[in-house]
């Protein structure tokens, strides 16, 4: 299979989560956003990148189950939720944060806070991600 032709059925079956992944770069990446009545609140900026990692790894693992229909939490494929719905998504959070220092000119601005956002917002999204395949798994055991 070619690789163009992996990644057209990875965005087939993973729609959401590749829609998410553009939103979430375009969002980082534009230069300014108008001021908002948000901007009161206490560390908007963090609590934003939390919700927005938290939740495209929550879609990520939705979609995941939604495409493997698993009767028990043992045949999930722990590696490749590792790498795609964990350790991709702290890359990507790394990046986006590297991009803004970077490839803004001076625009935006990489914060680590933001990473650790980003990070805290993956793990709170696979917690979310586990609590699915465990509802899942028990309610194809109980019927």
């Amino acid at each position: 299979m070619k690789k163009t032709t992996k990644i057209v059925d990875f965005a087939r079956r993973y729609p959401l989560s590749v829609a998410l992944i553009v939103v979430i770069w375009v969002l980082c990446l534009i230069p300014t956003f108008p001021e908002t009545p948000l901007d009161n609140f206490s560390l908007i900026d963090k609590w934003t990148h939390l919700v927005m990692y938290g939740t495209l790894v929550a879609v990520i693992w939705w979609e995941y189950l939604r495409q493997h229909r698993t009767n028990s939490l043992g045949s999930l494929n722990a590696k490749r939720l590792f790498l795609w719905a964990f350790l991709a998504p702290v890359t990507m959070g790394g990046l986006v944060e590297l991009a803004q220092a970077y490839c803004t000119a001076g625009r935006r601005s990489g914060d680590w806070f933001d990473f650790l956002a980003n990070s805290v917002g993956v793990v709170l999204g696979t917690l979310i991600g586990i609590l699915l395949a465990v509802f899942r798994a028990k309610g194809r055991t109980d019927t």
